[in-house]
């Protein structure tokens, strides 16, 4: 339930003014916004031409003659089609601008959060990003392409309505004006409630989301533990307090709905009694009187709908926040203004490095690691779990930033170059390897999305996966599944190192790249990586000593320092930690066989 507090304390939307940071999106479309707005302006000028057309016809039954009347008939006619068409259009201009501007939106966000570090995700769930990308800008296309479009149509309607209104009686338009200031007080006042309701009902719907994608993607750990029925529950209770917010906001809006069309109404109804009295004393006309009466109901109707409208901005707002939060997020790891240029060599160097995970800054992961990997080296990270190996690859990657210390990529700060230049000399084989929900060749081809069907197949069969892939029913082109279901954590991780052998990259990061393997599997992936090593800058990060014996060097790591370095043998002659689990590992393997 701590969630559940922390979510009903978050701020509400700050204001209207919130949506002005849809503008930039609305630029490169300025010639499509111009023509919906013209479009929306002549509907509005028809829809207040319309009742001096019926005036006319009303005063003609008892002044005019049979042509005169005829001609205000057709009239009237082609005034009614002009409106038909131009509504028409003014419909399919607004929408495709909504579905554009909202296209655009999805793939700005969505480019701002591929690029995010982990250190950005350590701080949010995944699927609260996916709310906003989903939920909160299918919200916004349905004000973009229908609210805002009906909003403006209503002021330029109220805005005419009531200067014709004044034109036309204005007597009775001066006892309307009295009513106004009844109207907009409520609309003001629950409007500013309805504004925080409507940013906490997003946040709360998110938080769902999240919740929901956080649970079905370890559906299997969450049955294997029979912890379904508490997972429900907890669904349940974020589920139930998003409804109860949206109960909440639907009652205020609601409220707000009935006092302003009430108060609306029942000043027409007292003007109209004063219309109805100057018609009896020839003051004005019938005509006069219901043009008067259609214009009022015009302006009432479009007070009213936009008081509606009003609830739907301020939802719109709030979703809007949460989506600049997206895009203007800080990013701890960041690339330099002006990156230098990217180094000829692939010497890698720690000095003095210490880290600590911001989740965790009590903890030191690494703490004054000094370590130097010249080009073509292998070298072999081993120690006990938690002891910094993977941490020491993830800081290589720059997937954070060292809290002291530095890591340098031929003599050169990874701080001063552009990720994504340096990232592209290194392959990566991860302990859990993420398979993507498309065919096996595809999931290969990631490592090079230009390679030939020969070259993944060679990358494939160098990692011992073209015999099981082929076996497949579809063979290379079988579509594995969302995170590779269909396949064992053999096959994804075989298809993972075959992902890094086609990326054919200077520098080759292992971790844990053969844990998932059988021992035949495994001594092809070896021999395979043994190959693929030669002339390159490899680091291994192993729990299994039998993969790191032919380095050319390892590196014991405990409690996020160097404990030991050297080759096997100089290891297990020095004793100590290295030599403790080269005999537990090797001793146990001869007596398990």
């Amino acid at each position: 339930m701590a969630e559940i507090a922390k979510q009903a304390d978050r701020a509400g939307s700050k204001r209207i003014g919130s949506l002005r940071a849809l503008v930039p999106f609305f630029r490169p479309h300025l010639g499509m916004v111009i023509a919906a707005l013209a479009a929306l302006v002549v509907t509005a000028g028809i829809s207040l031409i319309l009742p001096l057309a019926v005036r006319r016809v009303v005063d003609g039954f008892q002044t005019g003659t049979a042509e005169l009347l005829d001609q205000y008939f057709a009239a009237a006619l082609i005034i009614a089609g002009a409106l038909a068409l131009g509504t028409g259009l003014r419909y399919y201009l607004v929408t495709r601008l909504g579905e554009r501007v909202i296209a655009d939106i999805r793939t700005a966000v969505f480019d701002r959060m591929i690029r995010m570090s982990p250190d950005f995700y350590d701080g949010i769930l995944t699927g609260e990003v996916l709310s906003r990308i989903t939920t909160d800008t299918t919200l916004l296309l349905s004000v973009i392409s229908s609210s805002v479009s009906v909003a403006l149509r209503n002021m330029l309607i109220f805005c005419g309505g009531l200067a014709l209104m004044l034109w036309t009686a204005p007597k009775l338009s001066g006892l309307v004006l009295l009513i106004v200031p009844a109207v907009i007080v409520p609309i003001i006042v629950l409007g500013r409630r309805l504004r925080k309701l409507s940013r906490q009902n997003q946040d709360w719907i998110a938080e769902s989301s999240g919740k929901a994608s956080e649970w079905l993607l370890s559906a299997q750990t969450v049955q294997a533990y029979t912890f379904e029925r508490e997972a429900a529950s907890r669904f349940h209770d974020v589920t139930e307090e998003s409804f109860r917010s949206a109960r909440t906001r639907i009652r205020v809006r609601a409220i707000m709905t009935v006092i302003v069309i009430s108060l609306t109404f029942v000043g027409i109804v007292g003007v109209l009694w004063i219309g109805a009295r100057d018609v009896r004393a020839e003051i004005m006309t019938i005509g006069e009187l219901i043009q008067f009466l259609i214009y009022a109901i015009l302006v009432a109707g479009s007070v009213a709908a936009l008081s509606e409208l009003w609830g739907e901005l301020q939802r719109a707002a709030g979703a809007t926040e949460r989506l600049v939060e997206l895009l203007d997020a800080e990013d701890n790891v960041r690339d330099p203004e002006t990156p230098a240029p990217l180094p000829a060599g692939e010497e890698i160097a720690f000095e003095n490095v210490t880290f600590r995970y911001p989740q965790r800054p009590e903890v030191a992961a690494l703490e004054g690691v000094s370590l130097t990997v010249q080009p073509g080296e292998t070298v072999a990270l081993v120690g006990p779990s938690g002891a910094g190996k993977s941490t020491m690859i993830q800081l290589l990657q720059r997937f954070y930033d060292p809290d002291g210390g530095r890591i340098t990529l031929g003599g050169t700060d990874l701080r001063d170059l552009a990720r994504d230049a340096f990232r592209a000399r290194m392959a990566l084989v991860p302990q859990d390897p993420v398979i993507f929900a498309a065919s096996a060749r595809e999931n290969i081809r990631f490592g090079n999305s230009d390679a030939t069907d020969a070259q993944v197949e060679a990358a494939a069969r160098a990692a011992a996966a073209h015999d099981f892939l082929t076996a497949l029913p579809d063979g290379y082109d079988t579509y594995v599944g969302e995170r590779g279901v269909m396949l064992s954590g053999g096959q994804k991780q075989r298809i993972a190192i075959a992902r890094a052998i086609l990326r054919d990259a200077p520098i080759l990061l292992l971790d844990e790249a053969t844990s998932a393997l059988d021992a035949e599997s495994e001594r092809a992936v070896q021999d395979a990586v043994a190959r693929l090593a030669e002339g390159r800058t490899t680091i291994i990060v192993a729990h299994r000593l039998a993969t790191v014996k032919q380095a050319d060097r390892i590196i014991v790591m405990q409690d996020g320092r160097i404990a030991a370095e050297g080759t096997h043998d100089q290891l297990v002659a020095q004793g100590g930690l290295y030599a403790r689990l080269a005999r537990l590992q090797f001793t146990d393997g001869l007596a398990a066989e």
